[in-house]
């Protein structure tokens, strides 16, 4: 099972999100938390996959107490289901796997969840817990190993910013490096996954949880612009629906 959390100041707002939780297989709700220091002793008691937050619990801060969570398990999947979406932006700083918009719409919701199961690498029977249960090491899964001319790295896929081809080069983009390799974008494709990255466009791939704005450029054609480097990306008008799409 992928035991899930709810964290809501509002009652009603945890009973609706557990009846829609509960209804798809392979998930169980396991706690429900109204609070800042409630969540924390709640999570460290139920260790869940999943959090659904909300960003205002009682005038406390939800992005900082999913930071506290991330930090006592960084392979949590954060969504935050909440009024407020002009915190979005500050919610993918801290690698959050979706963001809902109250009210919430049932189709959405499912779509979320059923992303999630997808993310799992193989399939698993409905005993125990997500990390658990995945075909790939665990050390290995949030890892990326590069081959350059020159030299061999391991990169953690949350450093990765975008992955760029140029000139029968790929140049991988993190916050304080860039690393060359003659691996090709449909290989490197293949090991990131969907689940946070996106090929965006035939030349370029993109970690979602980095992007801070995305731009018009020309009428077919967007700029996408990310924190922690001056680089951008070109992405599609098709893919832009689809990151619309994701997040409506």
């Amino acid at each position: 099972m992928i035991k899930v959390m709810v964290i809501d100041d509002e009652p009603e707002i945890r009973k609706l999100l557990h009846k829609m939780v509960e209804k798809q297989p392979d998930y169980q709700v396991v706690s429900e938390c109204g609070d800042f220091s409630g969540a924390v002793v709640e999570f460290t008691r139920y260790k869940p996959d999943v959090v659904f937050m909300d960003i205002d619990l009682k005038g406390e801060s939800g992005l900082e107490c999913a930071k506290v969570l991330t930090e006592l398990n960084p392979r949590l999947k954060v969504i935050f289901a909440t009024a407020h979406s002009e915190y979005m932006a500050n919610a993918f700083e801290i690698y959050a796997f979706d963001y809902l918009v109250k009210p919430f719409n049932m189709e959405r919701v499912v779509k979320t969840l059923s992303r999630i199961r997808s993310s799992v690498e193989g399939y698993y029977p409905a005993d125990g817990n997500l990390a658990d249960k995945v075909t790939r090491p665990e050390r290995h899964r949030d890892k990326l190993f590069i081959k350059g001319k020159e030299q061999a790295c391991l990169l953690g896929l949350n450093e990765i910013i975008l992955v760029e081809r140029s000139e029968g080069c790929t140049n991988i983009v993190t916050g304080s490096e860039q690393y060359k390799t003659s691996i090709s974008l449909g290989e490197i494709e293949e090991k990131l996954g969907q689940e946070t990255f996106m090929r965006c466009h035939k030349s370029y791939i993109i970690n979602i949880s980095k992007i801070t704005r995305i731009e018009p450029y020309g009428r077919w054609t967007y700029v996408v612009k990310f924190k922690d480097t001056d680089m951008t990306a070109l992405m599609t008008a098709q893919k832009y629906e689809e990151i619309k799409q994701m997040f409506a």
